[in-house]
């Protein structure tokens, strides 16, 4: 790949599940951002929702729509998302992070369908998963995702799906501006962001808001991995800024449009 056709990588607030069948704000700007980047010769995605004290990447030729959640609409759990898997690219990633163990246990969570099918309705672009390794310090999982960084140049999106503030405890369906704990988190992180403060970022419990805004951190490890995968320097761009239920932030990030 030439320098004017690397990929960028893509920091996504995933929000609700129902977004892979509602058209919305959130939605529309998904959709919008496929037509200004390369087509991508395969996803890496990094969900919120496949973590744990390891790193596994899925090694499946036609990994799974999985259904991760429950008390939604009929249709939601029927949704299938049957994008073809990459043995290579899993294989790839192993020689990139030599931790990352392949494994067949899992598929596509909704942290990956439900953007990817506002992305990428066609289901034709091969997708692979790797765990997020919650047992990392910060400063160690950007540093993993800087070892992905050389799929940029290999025409692989990488993929980070998750929310910068997730508190489902203190949701408020009613809520029609953010918790003021929430905007604090938030707009500290932009700041961050767009600074390139990777010091603040690896320390982001030390934020103003941090405790309620990050009451666990698979939500939130997803944007460090992408961090890390940015070059120095990389221009960031923010979108989807606001927010729903009072405790969930929309706010996504693009490194290298």
């Amino acid at each position: 790949m030439t320098e004017q056709q690397r990929m960028p990588v893509l920091f996504v607030g995933h929000g609700s599940p129902m977004n892979a069948l509602d058209s919305n704000a959130f939605t529309r700007t998904w959709m919008s951002l496929t037509a200004r980047i390369p087509r991508p010769r395969a996803i890496l995605c990094l969900s919120a929702h496949f973590a744990g004290e390891d790193s596994r990447v899925v090694a499946a030729d036609t990994p799974r729509t999985i259904h991760d959640f429950y008390g939604f609409p009929k249709a939601l759990h029927e949704a299938s998302y049957p994008a073809p898997g990459s043995p290579a690219l899993a294989e790839r990633v192993q020689a990139l992070v030599p931790q990352a163990q392949p494994t067949q246990d899992w598929g596509l969570d909704h942290g990956a369908w439900s953007v990817l099918m506002r992305m990428y309705p066609a289901a034709d672009i091969p997708v692979v998963q790797l765990s997020l390794d919650l047992g990392l310090t910060g400063e160690q999982q950007m540093a993993l995702g800087e070892g992905l960084r050389p799929l940029r140049e290999e025409g692989v999106l990488i993929l980070g799906s998750g929310n910068v503030v997730h508190n489902l405890r203190l949701i408020n369906g009613a809520a029609t501006v953010p918790f003021p704990w929430a905007r604090t988190f938030d707009d500290a992180v932009h700041g961050a962001v767009m600074a390139g403060d990777q010091e603040a970022m690896a320390d982001y419990m030390a934020l103003p808001g941090a405790g309620l805004a990050v009451p666990t951190s698979e939500h939130f490890v997803p944007l460090l991995y992408v961090l890390g995968a940015a070059h120095p320097g990389e221009k960031a761009e923010a979108f989807n800024r606001d927010y729903v239920f009072g405790s969930l932030s929309m706010t996504g990030y693009l490194f290298g449009a």
